[in-house]
């Protein structure tokens, strides 16, 4: 079958540029979960600097605070970077372009955010748990977050992919 652009890949029958708006529409709604969440968690560690147990904790969890914060503030930014990607280029006849390059910003701000969630789960359970689980702890919701975030959908891509190719962008 031969579809309106000319390709014979099987799939939808769309343009280019009818697949760039429905692949931006798919990356905004995306987005915005992970948007609004990484804003929350970052809301949440600006005030943990002000509370009255601050003082309180050791050189080594200070600094995993502000490691915490940094990512946190680092996967704000590549996760709203989309937007103001997409503001800066609409209009310039770049979109397939442009949901290439926010797919690849997403998927940074998805690691930075599993690095911040990672860093947030052993601060948390330092203060909390005092013991020698707390690394193994953690380490066991990081391993959650890159089974069910990345590996997962790995497998799964290799796995059903019947197109016999790979799409070039992330965000396929």
């Amino acid at each position: 079958m031969r579809n309106r652009d000319g390709s014979t890949t099987p799939g939808r029958d769309e343009t280019p540029e009818e697949r760039a708006d429905r692949r931006w529409g798919e990356l905004l709604q995306e987005v915005r979960v992970a948007q609004t969440g990484v804003q929350i968690l970052l809301g949440f560690l600006l005030t943990v600097a002000f509370t009255p147990r601050f003082p309180e904790l050791s050189t080594f969890d200070r600094n995993l605070y502000v490691t915490t914060a940094l990512l946190g503030a680092a996967s704000t930014g590549a996760l709203i970077g989309p937007v103001s990607f997409h503001r800066l280029l609409t209009g310039r006849q770049l979109k397939p372009q442009t949901v290439i390059w926010a797919s690849r910003m997403t998927i940074a701000g998805l690691v930075l955010l599993l690095c911040t969630l990672t860093a947030a789960m052993l601060l948390i359970l330092r203060v909390a748990l005092h013991n020698d689980a707390v690394p193994y702890i953690a380490t066991g919701v990081a391993l959650m977050f890159v089974l069910t975030w990345f590996a997962l959908p790995a497998w799964a891509r290799r796995r059903y992919d019947t197109r016999g190719s790979r799409d070039t962008d992330a965000g396929s």
